[in-house]
């Protein structure tokens, strides 16, 4: 909320001090004599509208276009700026406190269906489920590994929300519970799709709309990192050195000097 509102200060404060700048008196160019104020305005009009949306409620558009009007005629608005701020975090608080129920009782719902349908394996069962979609016959992702993947994200309705451009590094130690418990046991050339509850998920934390249920399409291309191997090697040898590392037994009394 303070970054639209800081845009948009900052916006109009761009604009007031461009018109208030003195410019000498110029011939207009063929160019700005071919802009169309009508088509500037509605696309600005449409810019307004996406940052609207973004605030997570329904506007009255008729009073904001009043609103609008008044303003640039110069009339006191019905509530203070601070006031006006106020209002709209608290509606933003209780839209979202419904949408977060709405979600979690849809999550629920689907993950209760979803346990009977065919492929269907459950890591557990009313949080997180996966389907093999393609068998893979190479190595398999071990606990606190760093495998290689492709990856797609969707919402419960099929939007894509986030998706690997290349293969990608994954540190399973990092990602959410469902992320990291759905990769393990995979085998190198597998693809899998997983289907993660928001408790396993990023839950109402998070950019994503709250108590989102999630699914993955996942492909393993390497089932460890040559970074986590490498690492795994020099851990290793710091064990292996330090176990070589012979504390002699002096007899009593004695001591090393």
């Amino acid at each position: 909320m303070s970054k639209f509102i800081l845009a948009a200060c900052l916006l109009c404060v761009s604009l007031s001090l461009k018109a208030a700048e003195p410019e000498p008196v110029v011939p207009a160019s063929n160019e700005e004599a071919q802009v169309d104020i009508k088509k500037i305005s509605e696309s600005f009009g449409h810019l307004i509208g996406k940052n609207i949306q973004s605030l997570g409620f329904n506007f009255e558009i008729a009073d904001l276009i009043r609103g609008l009007q008044n303003s640039i005629a110069g009339e006191v608005p019905p509530m203070s700026e601070q006031e006006c701020v106020q209002a709209i975090s608290v509606l933003q608080e209780v839209n979202f406190k419904k949408v977060a129920e709405e979600n979690l009782k849809v999550a629920n719902e689907f993950m209760e269906k979803n346990k009977t349908a065919s492929g269907i394996v459950q890591l557990d069962a009313d949080k997180l489920h996966y389907k093999i979609e393609k068998e893979g016959s190479g190595a398999e992702v071990q606990a606190h590994s760093s495998p290689i993947i492709r990856y797609t994200g969707k919402y419960i309705d099929g939007t894509i929300f986030g998706f690997s451009k290349d293969d990608e590094q994954m540190f399973l130690d990092e990602a959410i519970p469902g992320f990291n418990r759905g990769l393990i046991g995979m085998k190198e050339g597998e693809k899998r799709t997983l289907f993660i509850h928001p408790d396993l998920g990023y839950g109402s934390a998070g950019y994503l709309p709250p108590n989102s249920l999630l699914t993955f399409d996942i492909e393993l291309v390497r089932a460890h990192s040559i970074d986590s191997e490498l690492e795994t090697l020099v851990q290793e040898q710091n064990e292996a050195d330090h176990s070589e590392i012979v504390i002699p037994t002096l007899p009593s009394g004695e001591v090393i000097r």
